[in-house]
């Protein structure tokens, strides 16, 4: 092989643009992407609601909808990884994101038929997110691993999270003035159109993003980290062998089992906005500008929590169970104050789940597994946030207190989970920082 130039960057042979660059291009995928996404999500629970969905109908949907998104990457990964079509699957669906929810406007058009159109739509829009988070979080790890992961993915995830703000900003907004939803969900075409038109630009600038691997850390993981067994980690194989996680770490799937039961017990914001409109407590465009003060926590403590990784190792998760298991009990069990001060818990939570978390999983496997990895660590999940959507929205009609009893185990046992994993990480060289 010919000696690179010195001085010259491992990227520059394959892209034109920096690690850097990447990372926050992306980024604004992702903002403009959650614009759509979040919009929409910030009113789906008294939405449905107005279409004639009960608590328990909203429980099921929100933990269903979660559920395709996550269970269904477990057969998009491998084929993603087998194929090496990442960009392909990311443009398909943040195509579907884009479509589905401006139209919901049609729903309440539509009479009895409404609300099934309503759960449709939702379904689509998450089977969307399936397609293309393991090939996005396989691109951007590629990009982050040259910077630094934890501060590479906590950078995209703040990013993402502007866009999650944003969002709702412009659906109440459009709300207070039209006094309808409709509106509201139509405006979501231009962050919609902006993002396929970035998804483009950014794919003829960087076609192969794994010529950032080499840019800084040489050929091992790239973030500073040593993937087990990332030397001899195969993508060939049984397709369903990888499908299911053959030869991923043991570690892997300890916290993807402590990952799960946290989500298990995460209160969907469908529930949490359809209580605080029911009771009183917020008017239906309050829904959105809660929902927006969450995300903007969640950007917070995803840049914290990113920071804090890279400089002292995965520790830092242990505060998420704490924080989920705090949600119910203030979000359902008072005012006002009370339920703000339990949706801030709900949006740190958010935060760390969809960024920190991610840079473990990537550490823990190797580089040739990752979409595979997050499949399978997303089906886990997915799981986990249908029981646990099935179980919330039941026992919300029935027993708050029992609610918030259910959410304190699953956190108490994701904890000891949580402490196998970060132990096991302390006694094994080859699992600890390089």
């Amino acid at each position: 092989m010919a000696a690179r130039p010195r001085g010259a960057p491992g990227w520059r042979r394959g892209a034109t643009l920096s690690p850097w660059r990447m990372v926050i291009g992306l980024g604004f995928v992702s903002l403009a992407a959650d614009m759509v996404a979040d919009g929409g999500k910030s009113i789906f629970g008294p939405f449905l609601g107005s279409l004639g969905a009960s608590a328990l109908t909203i429980g099921a949907v929100m933990g269903a909808a979660e559920a395709v998104s996550l269970i269904l990457r477990l057969v998009v990964g491998p084929l993603a990884d087998r194929a090496g079509n990442h960009w392909s699957w990311t443009i398909a669906g943040y195509g579907l994101t884009a479509v589905s929810i401006p139209m919901l406007a049609v729903a309440p058009r539509l009479g009895a038929s409404g609300l099934a159109v309503a759960i449709a739509l939702i379904l689509v829009e998450r089977a969307g997110k399936a397609l293309r988070s393991p090939s996005k979080t396989a691109l951007l790890a590629h990009a982050a691993g040259a910077v630094g992961r934890g501060r590479g993915f906590g950078v995209h995830k703040t990013l993402d999270l502007v866009g999650a703000t944003m969002g709702p900003l412009v659906v109440a907004a459009v709300i207070a003035v039209t006094g309808a939803t409709e509106p509201a969900l139509l405006v979501l075409v231009v962050p919609g159109a902006a993002t396929m038109a970035l998804l483009v630009w950014l794919r003829r600038r960087v076609p192969d993003p794994s010529v950032y691997d080499h840019d800084r850390h040489g050929p091992a993981d790239g973030g500073g980290r040593s993937a087990p067994g990332a030397a001899a980690a195969p993508t060939a194989g049984s397709w369903w062998g990888a499908t299911f996680g053959a030869a991923l770490p043991r570690e892997f799937f300890v916290f993807a089992a402590a990952s799960g039961l946290v989500t298990a017990g995460l209160v969907s914001y469908g529930i949490s906005s359809y209580h605080l409109v029911r009771a009183g407590l917020i008017p239906l465009p309050g829904a959105p500008l809660v929902f927006a003060g969450a995300m903007g926590v969640a950007a917070v403590a995803a840049l914290a929590t990113g920071l804090l990784y890279d400089r002292h190792g995965p520790g830092v998760l242990l505060a998420l169970p704490l924080l989920v298991a705090l949600v119910p009990p203030l979000v359902l069990g008072g005012g006002l104050g009370r339920a703000l001060a339990g949706m801030a818990c709900w949006g740190a939570a958010v935060g760390i789940q969809d960024a920190t978390v991610k840079a473990l999983v990537a550490d823990l496997v190797p580089a040739t597994r990752r979409a595979s990895a997050y499949g399978v660590f997303a089906a886990i999940q997915g799981v986990a946030a249908l029981t646990g959507g099935l179980a919330v929205g039941a026992l919300y009609e029935v027993s708050v207190p029992w609610l918030v009893a259910f959410v304190a185990a699953c956190q108490l046992a994701a904890l000891a989970l949580l402490l196998v994993v970060l132990g096991r990480r302390r006694r094994s060289p080859r699992l600890r920082p390089a």
